[in-house]
């Protein structure tokens, strides 16, 4: 008895008609996602250069879209769809709470690095 995947993307919004045809329309959504960050990354638009909470608008735009390709690459390649809810979640919210804290030690350290050199001394010694 063979498992039949489901075909769609974007909660149902773009269905396929084969498992080739989703491969394939994930790719093209994926490569479009990557093709949108190499060219915001090589013009990096004047417009985007404004601080949110802290950090650049474009990383803000960077850090979003790498989560959303992550997310199609294990939702769909990895057939996370597929599973049961336990085990989804257990995958997705672990994932989740790993990048929020890798992202809070970027910022954390990164603001500390750029003090020290900006004020030419430490502010904090651990």
């Amino acid at each position: 008895m063979a498992h039949e995947h489901k075909l769609e993307i974007f909660k149902g919004l773009v269905k396929f008609k084969s498992n080739t045809q989703k491969i394939w329309g994930v790719l093209a959504l994926l490569s479009f996602i990557t093709i949108v960050e190499v060219v915001l990354g090589i013009i990096k638009p004047e417009s985007l250069m404004g601080y949110v909470f802290g950090m650049k608008a474009l990383n803000w735009i960077f850090i979003i879209l790498t989560i959303v390709k992550a997310y199609y690459i294990t939702w769909d390649f990895m057939h996370m769809r597929d599973e049961t809810p336990g085990l989804r979640r257990a995958v997705v919210w672990t994932a989740i709470f790993l990048i929020l804290y890798l992202v809070f030690i970027l910022l954390q350290e990164g603001g500390y690095v750029f003090r020290v050199y900006d004020n030419g001394y430490i502010k904090r010694d651990f």
